[in-house]
């Protein structure tokens, strides 16, 4: 099948804008990550791999809170960590003094065993446990964010001490984006409507062992407007005064040349104005970004195990939905381009596709390859958001690695899942008698 698409009529060159901040392609057509070739990182690491520019992460986490700091001095970056839970990553936006949101058990341990102090922590989740209440108490986390009565019983029934809390509103704002994705209208899961937070406020400012800082919000994730964000802010002001204003995260990205993004400025300048125009002069201001602090950091390496022209032209890669399931799950649409030949022209239209046993293992649908062949590698740019979270081991797949790149140097930050690591699960079915 010859270019019929609008998107065949250019060279792979043009996708150079959604791969990592620190890519480059040599005059061969090879792209590099961090000064690191992709020959040289599948050679070392395998495929598929997760591939991420480490200065990139970092000058993204220096724009937010700086860009925040300039527009509103007193204010504070929470990085929502569920988009990408790596320690390596927990330890460098620890570093490059954000803070950090952990969204249960899990994101806590990985956190403090990255070393970010309890002080600098934000507790969520719509269903937690007193268990994970219990831990992240003990361990000294600064703030709980109360999302039902529930979490009130419980913080009132184990706190050793005076707990800050923060009530999370539901602003009654939806967004457009996908539906599993919006978390600020009214029938969201998360959160209280404004009614029940009055109530809420009025318990928890009763209360001996909780102190109530203020309120959050979220509306959702993979926004493209920044209207939203405004009209959310606008809708929670109504509640009162208070110290704390968390407005949340969900400022979306670009994922294909179709797509349009705000910039980071642009929000920035959005939730300033609204802080402004409907916040209280003194108030602490949050955000929460975690997909647009680290989706374009990352791309994901494979290599085509097989090209088979049949009713269409697949290229099946060593990888797919068990490494990137928020295309199947969500339908986001991606791109990709074969790594060492960038800038060979596009002439065929092809179905990228993984080996998972799924038809909705569909990768990126019709896109541009130039004349791909088995071996190729490929290399999809923005992908360091919930890929690496939801990877699953779908047909045995094994999770992929996460490589750091910077200044010409890749060095392992998360060890490839083995078989043994599987197996080790299963201990005690194997030792059992048959």
């Amino acid at each position: 099948m010859k270019a019929d698409s609008p998107r065949a009529g250019s060279s792979s060159r043009d996708l150079l804008p959604l791969f990592p901040e620190h890519s480059s392609v040599s005059p061969d057509g090879e792209l590099a990550i961090g000064g690191v070739g992709v020959r040289d990182l599948a050679e070392r690491f395998g495929t598929p791999a997760y591939i991420v520019d480490e200065a990139g992460l970092w000058h993204q986490a220096s724009r937010f809170k700086d860009g925040l700091a300039a527009r509103h001095p007193d204010s504070e970056v929470v990085f929502a960590s569920k988009s990408l839970p790596c320690l390596a990553v927990y330890k460098l936006f620890a570093a490059a003094g954000l803070s950090i949101d952990v969204a249960g058990a899990g994101e806590l341990v990985m956190a403090l065993a990255a070393g970010v102090p309890p002080e600098r922590m934000y507790l969520h989740g719509n269903a937690k446990t007193t268990a994970e209440l219990t831990m992240a108490h003990q361990a000294g986390v600064a703030t709980v964010v109360v999302d039902n009565f529930d979490d009130i019983d419980r913080l009132e029934q184990l706190a050793t001490r005076p707990q800050r809390v923060l009530i999370r509103i539901i602003p009654g704002v939806a967004p457009e984006t996908h539906e599993s994705q919006s978390t600020g209208g009214a029938d969201s899961k998360f959160g209280l409507p404004l009614d029940q937070a009055r109530e809420a406020i009025t318990r928890i400012r009763k209360s001996e062992k909780l102190q109530l800082d203020g309120l959050h919000l979220h509306i959702g994730s993979q926004i493209l407007d920044t209207e939203p964000f405004a009209r959310a802010v606008e809708a929670v002001a109504v509640l009162g005064t208070f110290d704390v204003y968390d407005v949340g995260g969900g400022l979306g990205v670009r994922y294909t040349l179709a797509d349009q993004a705000p910039t980071v400025e642009e929000y920035l300048d959005t939730i300033a104005a609204a802080a402004r125009s409907y916040l209280p002069a003194g108030a602490k201001l949050l955000i929460e970004p975690g997909r647009s602090l680290v989706a374009r950091s990352c791309v994901t390496l494979y290599r085509v195990s097989t090209v088979k022209r049949t009713g269409r032209t697949f290229v099946a890669v060593d990888g797919g939905m068990a490494d990137n399931l928020d295309a199947a799950l969500t339908g986001q649409g991606f791109e990709a381009a074969v790594a060492t030949r960038m800038t060979a022209r596009p002439d065929e239209i092809v179905q990228l596709v993984g080996r998972q046993c799924e038809s909705g293992d569909l990768l990126v649908d019709r896109l541009p390859l130039p004349a791909p062949r088995v071996g190729d590698l490929i290399a999809m740019p923005v992908t360091g958001a919930y890929t690496y979270t939801l990877a699953n081991n779908y047909n045995g797949a094994l999770r992929p690695p996460v490589i750091f790149c910077r200044d010409g140097k890749a060095k392992i930050m998360a060890e490839r899942e083995t078989h043994d690591h599987v197996l080790s699960l299963h201990r005690p079915a194997l030792e059992s008698p048959a």
